[in-house]
């Protein structure tokens, strides 16, 4: 049984679909937006929890069960994003030479963009190979906001 739960976060509401065998997709909801669930099925708690952790700056690593739907190329290149640390970034040419083949740039980007698992495989750590913040299913100004979240040098706000 695959059940959906709605948490807030600073940056939209986020939708955490799973089962028992683990979570198959996390994405913020963008054109129909939902309220936060005010009952969490129990297989969901501890996505919920550490999703929650993360954006209160208390988690950096996640520790849940994954289910993602993904064609061989796909997994292999979310289990590189997963290896991408905490604060740092990598450009999609960075991505396509760890898989062996640095021509496979595009199919290793678009592998990133179909990433069902928002925040916790971090796709929003590839950037373009000059520095650019390019693409990014949630909008480019979500990326922002998480790569700053991830940042160790906050920027303080003057007034």
């Amino acid at each position: 049984m695959i059940k959906t739960a709605y948490i807030e976060t600073p940056i939209g509401i986020a939708a955490i679909v799973g089962g028992k065998s683990g979570i198959t997709k996390i994405s913020i909801t963008q054109d129909t937006p939902e309220t936060p669930s005010s009952e969490i099925p129990d297989f969901l708690k501890k996505a919920v929890t550490q999703l929650q952790e993360y954006f209160e700056g208390s988690r950096n690593t996640f520790d849940i069960e994954l289910n993602p739907s993904g064609t061989d190329f796909q997994r292999k290149v979310w289990s590189e994003l997963s290896k991408i640390p905490y604060g740092k970034t990598v450009s999609y040419l960075d991505i396509a030479k760890r898989l062996g083949d640095p021509k496979t740039i595009r199919a290793a980007a678009t592998a990133n963009g179909k990433n069902p698992l928002w925040v916790v495989i971090p796709c929003h750590r590839v950037i373009g190979s000059d520095g650019s913040l390019t693409g990014y299913a949630g909008g480019l100004w979500r990326k922002k906001w998480l790569l700053a979240h991830e940042s160790p040098a906050k920027q303080q706000s003057l007034f």
